[in-house]
């Protein structure tokens, strides 16, 4: 997916653009994310004063993760609003703070690798089949949610642990 300079300086006015962008390779190595589907682009493109290109829109795609306590199935939609200016030619010197265009020096512009970051970005980090999963015993392993074990779980102070067998 290119974005062409010369052809947005063309235009008459913003193009819409559709695409469907395989993501799989993004997770091959991942052992937490276990599937997910194309991510559907749709984005905007307008040309805006002094060659800068602004690019918005969304972007949408399911994945199948595990439960960071449980480690059951999650299924999440994730959409992402994408916002990004490019302007081609070299960096300036000195760029204003709030300035967050990007700059490019080729006439074109592959989009993939930033929206792939933004996807890799909008995943959650701890991801949960519930917002009250109580998770895995640490002692046998049960699922607390399905069911209840009787391992002692109380928490000793780390100070006192050897304590603990002093009596027996």
């Amino acid at each position: 997916m290119e974005m062409s300079f010369r052809k947005m300086a063309s235009a008459a006015g913003p193009m819409k653009f559709t695409e469907s962008l395989d993501i799989s390779h993004l997770i091959r190595n991942n052992k937490e994310i276990t599937a997910v589907s194309p991510m559907q682009v749709e984005l905007t493109f307008t040309a805006l004063p002094e060659g800068v290109v602004d690019v918005q829109g969304t972007l949408s795609a399911e994945a199948d993760m595990l439960c960071s306590r449980c480690l059951g199935n999650v299924h999440e939609h994730l959409n992402m609003k994408f916002a990004e200016q490019f302007k081609q030619g070299t960096e300036p010197e000195e760029v204003e703070e709030e300035d967050d265009t990007l700059y490019v020096e080729e006439d074109t512009v592959n989009l993939v690798p930033f929206l792939e970051e933004y996807f890799l970005l909008h995943l959650p980090f701890a991801p949960l089949c519930k917002s009250d999963c109580k998770g895995l015993c640490p002692s046998c392993g049960t699922d607390l949610n399905t069911s209840s074990c009787d391992c002692d779980n109380t928490p000793i102070d780390p100070r006192l642990a050897g304590l603990k067998d002093f009596f027996k």
